[in-house]
């Protein structure tokens, strides 16, 4: 496993952003051919989709994080035998010929359920090979999971002929494997990241808030190279650092407690995530011990990791996302703290905070993709008392002989406030 300091890595750059947007667009026939073939495979003629970050993986229109909730429409996408078209409505429009500009932009405002079949009727359908079948469009796969029941039952009225098929994650799993251009973009939203907690760190003292110190972290992010927050940033003290997911409160930072940091920075839409677990004052022998075991149990997710790299594309088809939890949590349970740590290991990151691979108990059984990127994140948590937890970014790609954190920000012990 390598580590990058933080001094050697540069943020990014206009020149960066603009050769990250123009390599999404060469990649972006190959993605919808991928997906095209897929459908084929399942069986259907076409697909609709509503997930923003599959959206913009897809055709590169671009909403902000929850800009759907009144967007409408629009950025919802078909995509075809040969055609990709994104709806958008006349506050989008714009948008989406500029964004989109391989897309046929179709103008919908309210109005989905009566221009469906119009719609469909304008698609020819995926076939054998995912070229065009005769007929037009029978069999439509949707994506279920983020459609309401509401909205499937009015589209499936408007056209009763054909038939609505739900659809599986199949574009998260494509975005679960990483394009060069996609893993630069993560690596510099750590970095962006590790320097704003560098910076943070002298204003932490006895006697400030969390909520001051998360607002100070959230300007410095977004003042330092960050188009936005990945997330909302979480800064918990002492026994409040016992919420995994807890948000920032106006308790005051006392000397001799823990100091959870959970946040991240989006750069060119792609999104770093890290958690450090820092101490106000000398730690206490308790709170010492309890993260000198969890830097252990991420240490040895990173070895299995490494050792996996280490044999070669073929050695990684043994490797499951089960088996790295597994390695990380049998350190814990080992020291007798196993139901202290209640949530999977990790997490895939991208255009979305949370996306594939899942790392758990009960993740998926079937070999890590690759190249990718996920966080390993260990805790345990003392409920009312204390909670630790480290969490990096890793690369992981056998093909090349990868395994490099991207996060830069140290994990050793570090007291803050003294």
């Amino acid at each position: 496993m390598t580590d990058l300091p933080v001094a050697e890595r540069q943020g990014p750059s206009v020149p960066d952003v603009a050769r990250w947007l123009a390599a999404d667009a060469a990649a972006r026939p190959v993605r919808l051919a991928r997906l095209r073939e897929r459908l084929d495979r399942e069986g259907v003629h076409a697909w609709f989709g509503t997930r923003r970050e599959d959206i913009r993986y897809l055709t590169g229109f671009a909403l902000a994080e929850g800009e759907e909730k009144v967007a409408g429409v629009s950025g919802q996408t078909l995509i075809s035998a040969d055609e990709t078209v994104v709806l958008a409505d006349s506050r989008y429009r714009a948008q989406a010929h500029d964004e989109a500009p391989e897309a046929r932009i179709e103008d919908v405002y309210g109005d989905l359920a009566e221009r469906w079949p119009e719609l469909l009727a304008s698609l020819r359908a995926i076939g054998v090979a995912g070229g065009a079948a005769p007929g037009g469009v029978r069999r439509l796969a949707v994506d279920a999971a983020s459609v309401s029941h509401g909205t499937w039952e009015r589209l499936r009225l408007a056209s009763p002929d054909i038939e609505l098929v739900p659809a599986g994650d199949w574009v998260a799993e494509m975005r679960a494997t990483k394009e060069p251009a996609e893993l630069e973009r993560v690596a510099a939203s750590c970095l962006v990241a590790d320097r704003a907690l560098e910076r943070l760190s002298s204003s932490i003292r006895p006697g400030v808030t969390e909520r001051e110190l998360a607002l100070e972290l959230e300007w410095i992010i977004r003042t330092s190279g960050a188009e936005a927050l990945a997330f909302d940033v979480a800064c918990l003290s002492g026994p409040r650092a016992a919420l995994p997911h807890g948000s920032p409160s106006d308790r005051t930072i006392a000397a001799g407690e823990v100091l959870l940091f959970d946040f991240g920075a989006q750069v060119a839409g792609y999104r770093s995530d890290m958690t450090r677990t820092l101490f106000v004052g000398e730690p206490i022998d308790r709170d010492e011990r309890l993260y000198r075991l969890v830097s252990e149990a991420q240490e040895a997710a990173f070895e299995l990791l490494s050792t996996t790299v280490g044999s070669g594309p073929e050695g990684a088809d043994s490797l499951t996302p089960r088996m790295v939890d597994a390695a990380a949590r049998g350190v814990i349970e080992a020291a007798g703290k196993g139901e202290l740590f209640g949530h999977g290991l990790g997490h895939g990151i991208g255009l979305a905070t949370h996306e594939a691979p899942f790392l758990g108990r009960r993740a998926a059984d079937v070999p890590l993709p690759f190249p990718t990127v996920f966080s390993v994140e260990p805790g345990v948590y003392l409920d009312g008392e204390t909670g630790i937890r480290i969490e990096d970014l890793v690369v992981y790609d056998p093909g090349a002989a990868r395994c490099e954190r991207l996060t830069g920000f140290p994990r050793g012990v570090t007291v803050v406030g003294a």
